[in-house]
């Protein structure tokens, strides 16, 4: 499928930011919490970049994650077992990211043809109400203020999930997958430059006792780099879940101390309560597909805008060629453009399906989408991009709304012997979440990508806070499909951006021809709705001159992905890992 000759280089780095207000905040206090990692610091702990797999591959974020998964495949398990594993050692030896306190949207194909997106997504607690992120003048809260504590921690809801996929689709038996995570806890895994990093920059983890007492030494300066940080409160947790299931998570002392934790902060409190936790169910969708080319996409519906978005920018796109340089003015003005667009019908129409409207076939809808690209000019960006009114939206008593999404996510993409695949991104939100500890593991602050303002023009906004609904998420696990079958298995983190991260890679897979490798490694540019983004430190600087001339805003910045992808080729599998963070491919 795709070109092995063509190879590009970059200079990885950065981390994605949003635009206006919320660029204030990256650049601001977010910039220490959750840190830009240079280049040089990401290095040291294998190999990154294709690994070819003659019957299949896995890339993830961390070399002891993807081997803890390739033992699950060569023990004879599938994707899914491979995932669980994979996901237990990241709770570990990348706790900034994800874990069992958060949640993740999985999408899995099966040999027999069937797709399934599985919705582990975090839902706030039955005690919340709209103004929860409102502070006594009925004004939103500032982001870190909203964050910090247990205000912001949603229902976990990824054990449930995995544990529901694992009982369709899983081959080993569910206390093996554990295995490796608790070995590690015990053994101790040496910490790496990233996590090292992080820990050096954020400002809030060492204000939380038990955070600061597993992260950090007696005299506050962080573990160091290659020092083994061991876990045993976290592999007592994985033990009672290996032997009693995700029970043993949602009911009994587990339970208790998630609640005691998020309710007992001094600083922002929460309202969650056992109940809560034993009454999280996880949710089975029927993914959001449409066409591109020849290729036919499957991604992640509602409560996720990411599947809906991709596909949006994709068949705004599909009427141009996009063939030539990948790193062309006019490739980037024309997917920044699509972008524009898509995140303006993503903001006023995306929300929890459970509890709003979301005209989900008419966002997609052919005819739709080539009258919003219609509004797209090859020679000159459009001043303003609106919400546009696809079928079945007239009806609509909603506002939109905007939400303050960050980059602490990870993507596992594997395929197995058998030709079944998993893609999930997973998630706990900020960089360590709420900074809440509990029995070894960080609580996520999810809540936060609900809108802050619940109204807006003196109507509601979809994504407002409501008890047991799950925040909008940009999470973007993908599928690609051609006539003989499964193509590629890709995600990624980095907020909204994820949504730009994604695109970017499939057209390059699909319209540029490069392999997984080297579609990942592209330079990051897009917009997620206000002014294109350029990744900083890469070729594409050059094009902010070209850019404003035809009338765009442009800023420079990092943008750091972290995509994880696995294609078919002629002679079996071939994976990507992200050149900008730590993980690597490895196939069998």
């Amino acid at each position: 499928m795709a070109n092995r000759n063509a190879k590009l280089t970059m200079k990885p780095d950065g981390f994605s930011l949003l635009w206006g207000a919320v660029l204030a905040v990256w650049l601001g206090s977010a910039a220490s919490a959750a840190g830009y990692i240079p280049p040089e610091a990401a290095t040291g702990l294998g190999p990154v970049g294709h690994v070819q797999g003659r019957r299949g591959a896995i890339a993830a974020a961390n070399p002891l994650a993807v081997k803890a998964g390739m033992a699950m495949l060569e023990k004879g398990g599938n994707a899914v077992d491979a995932t669980i594993a994979v996901q237990m050692v990241l709770n570990l030896v990348e706790p900034q990211s994800s874990g069992i306190g958060g949640g993740a949207f999985l999408l899995h194909y099966s040999k027999d043809g069937r797709i399934a997106a599985f919705d582990g997504r975090e839902v706030a607690p039955a005690a919340d109400t709209p103004a929860l992120f409102l502070d006594a003048g009925g004004r939103p809260l500032k982001f870190y203020d909203a964050v910090i504590g247990g205000r912001s921690v949603g229902v976990p809801g990824i054990l449930r999930m995995l544990e529901a996929v694992h009982r369709e689709h899983g081959k080993l038996p569910w206390a093996t997958l554990f295995g490796p995570a608790i070995a590690l806890c015990e053994q101790g895994f040496p910490v790496s430059p990233r996590l090292h990093a992080l820990l050096l920059r954020d400002k809030f983890l060492p204000l939380q006792e038990k955070a600061k007492a597993y992260f950090y030494h007696a005299d506050g300066s962080p573990m160091d780099v290659g020092e083994k940080l061991r876990n045993p409160d976290l592999a007592g947790v994985f033990r009672e879940i290996a032997k009693d299931g995700a029970d043993a998570f949602y009911k009994g002392k587990i339970a208790r101390d998630i609640v005691a934790a998020v309710r007992g902060q001094k600083k922002n409190p929460g309202l969650m309560t056992e109940a809560d936790l034993s009454g999280y169910r996880a949710v089975e969708r029927s993914p959001v597909c449409g066409n591109y080319r020849a290729y036919r996409i499957c991604g992640m519906p509602p409560p996720s805008s990411g599947g809906v978005a991709v596909l949006q920018i994709l068949g705004m796109l599909s009427r141009f060629d996009m063939k030539g340089q990948p790193e062309s003015l006019r490739a980037v003005h024309l997917m920044a453009e699509a972008e524009r667009l898509a995140f303006a019908d993503r903001d006023r129409y995306l929300a929890d399906p459970d509890f709003e409207t979301v005209p989900l076939l008419g966002l997609v809808d052919p005819g739709y989408l080539a009258s919003r690209s219609s509004l797209i000019k090859d020679e000159r960006a459009m001043e303003k991009a609106f919400p546009g009114e696809p079928p079945g939206s007239a009806q609509l008593k909603t506002e939109g709304g905007s939400a303050m999404e960050f980059h602490s996510t990870s993507q596992i993409s594997v395929v197995d012997r058998w030709g079944n695949a998993v893609s999930m991104t997973t998630s706990i939100e900020d960089g360590f979440g709420s900074r809440v500890m509990v029995d070894g593991f960080l609580l996520n602050n999810e809540l936060t990508d609900f809108s802050f303002e619940p109204e807006r023009e003196g109507r509601p906004v979809a994504n407002r806070v409501e008890p047991g609904k799950r925040p909008r998420s940009s999470m973007a696990p993908t599928l690609v499909f051609d006539g003989k079958g499964l193509v590629a298995v890709l995600g990624s983190p980095g907020g909204p951006f994820i949504i730009d991260s994604v695109t970017k890679t499939l057209v390059a897979l699909l319209d540029w021809n490069l392999g997984m490798e080297d579609a990942i490694a592209l330079p990051n540019a897009g917009s997620i709705g206000g002014p294109v983004l350029l990744e900083k430190g890469t070729r594409l600087e050059n094009l902010k001159e070209p850019l404003e001339k035809i009338g765009h805003e442009v800023r420079i910045m990092d943008l750091n992905s972290g995509v994880q992808g696995v294609e078919r080729t002629s002679t079996g599998w071939e994976g990507g890992a992200d050149p900008r963070r730590e993980g690597i491919v490895l196939g069998y």
